[in-house]
């Protein structure tokens, strides 16, 4: 079980930061600090809000707290990234040490106890705990990339009126083990040009 769940939040983690590449692709420059109101986030406040969160938890994962004295957390919420090459360096150097502290685990630190703002929390619960932090976020990337690409938006999963085509692709290998986000992480998705609204 223990292997399964480590390969698994691996393979989750690559496929969100996956989605994230795939909206930050569609966005220009000149989008990256647009605010829907004023009390919204945009695209570059979440990627610095992530990459402060990363290496905070993941820095030294297994053997200080979670939450680092170094970490100026409010000024995470500022939006002063102004260009595609630092908000990309930014976000890159995020997922780079969480992986690194990832790909590093084994089974048996699964039930190891590691600590946020010194509350105690398993490894596993602390993976899940960050695991469905980021995931919260991206989705919030995309909809702000999806918002501001409009009609020109490409879709980052199976468009309108493609899923008989891409079930019947999934399907035709037959039965088998393997993580759903295979075919995403593999594939580059079929372009939403053919159907701009979805």
């Amino acid at each position: 079980m223990e292997t399964n769940f480590l390969e698994s939040t691996r393979a989750l983690f690559r496929y969100y930061r996956l989605l994230g590449e795939k909206a930050l692709e569609q966005v220009s420059e000149a989008d990256i600090n647009r605010q829907p109101n004023e009390q919204s986030n945009s695209i570059a406040v979440l990627v610095k809000h992530l990459w402060g969160n990363m290496r905070s938890r993941f820095t030294d994962f297994l053997t200080t707290d979670g939450e680092k004295p170094w970490r100026r957390r409010e000024a995470e919420f500022d939006n002063d990234i102004h260009s595609m090459e630092e908000l990309r360096n930014k976000w890159k150097e995020g997922w780079d040490c969480l992986f690194q502290a990832l790909d590093a685990l084994t089974e048996q630190d699964l039930q190891r106890t590691v600590y946020i703002r010194n509350q105690g929390h398993t490894v596993l619960e602390a993976l899940q705990r960050q695991l469905t932090h980021y995931a919260y976020h991206v989705g919030q990337l995309v909809y702000l990339a999806r918002m501001w690409r409009g009609a020109e938006w490409q879709s980052l999963s199976i468009p309108r009126g493609k899923t008989e085509e891409f079930n019947q692709r999934i399907s035709a290998a037959g039965k088998r083990t393997e993580h759903f986000t295979r075919p995403f992480l593999e594939d580059s998705h079929p372009s939403p040009k053919e159907n701009p609204k979805e």
